[in-house]
C-alpha cells in the first residue's frame, strides 16, 4: 500500500495533481461491524444497515445501488442486494437477520450518498430484528479497526 501511495503522490506531482493522502477511514464507536464491511445501528427492535467506509473507499464512486423490497426476509451474513461502483459491483450482506422495513429510496437518484455519508444518508436499509442474539457475532469499533489494518496489509 505505501509504494502505491509513493507512486501515486510522485504521478501526481509529475501532473500537478493535489492529492488527499487518506489515513484509515472512519470507525464509529457505537456500530458494530460484519468482517463483509456492513455496519449495523440497532435502535429498539429496527436495525440500520449501511457499508462501512472502508468499503466505500475501497469500492471508489458509487453509480448504483440494488435495494430489496420493503417485506423481504434478510439473514445475517448473506446477500441482499449489490452496490456497483466505478471499479466493481460488490454484494451487500445483512449483517442481522430479519424483515426488511424500509430502504433508502434517495439511493435510487443518489447513489454517491454511500460514498460522501456512509454512516447517514448513504443507510441502505432498516430491518427489524428477528434474533438480537446476533449482534454477539459482530464486531466492535476497535475490533473491526485492527481487522480492517489486517485486511489492508495482505493487499
Amino acid at each position: 500500500m505505501a509504494s502505491r501511495l509513493l507512486w501515486a503522490s510522485r504521478a501526481a506531482s509529475y501532473l500537478r495533481i493535489s492529492v488527499f493522502h487518506r489515513g484509515f477511514s472512519t470507525v464509529l464507536k457505537d456500530l458494530k461491524y460484519a468482517d463483509s464491511h456492513e455496519w449495523v445501528k440497532v435502535e429498539g427492535n429496527t436495525a440500520i444497515v449501511g457499508i462501512t467506509d472502508h468499503a466505500q473507499d475501497h469500492l471508489g464512486d458509487v453509480v448504483y445501488v440494488e435495494l430489496p423490497e420493503v417485506g423481504a426476509p434478510v439473514e445475517q451474513s448473506s446477500s441482499f442486494g449489490a452496490v456497483e461502483s466505478v471499479k466493481a459491483t460488490s454484494d451487500i450482506n445483512s449483517p442481522v437477520s430479519g424483515k426488511v422495513v424500509e430502504v433508502n429510496k434517495e439511493l435510487n437518484d443518489s447513489p454517491g450518498l454511500v460514498n460522501s455519508s456512509p454512516y447517514d444518508k448513504g443507510w441502505i436499509i432498516k430491518v427489524e430484528v428477528g434474533d438480537s442474539g446476533e449482534l454477539k457475532n459482530l464486531m466492535g469499533a476497535e475490533q473491526y479497526s485492527k481487522f480492517c489494518e489486517e485486511e489492508d496489509a495482505k493487499h
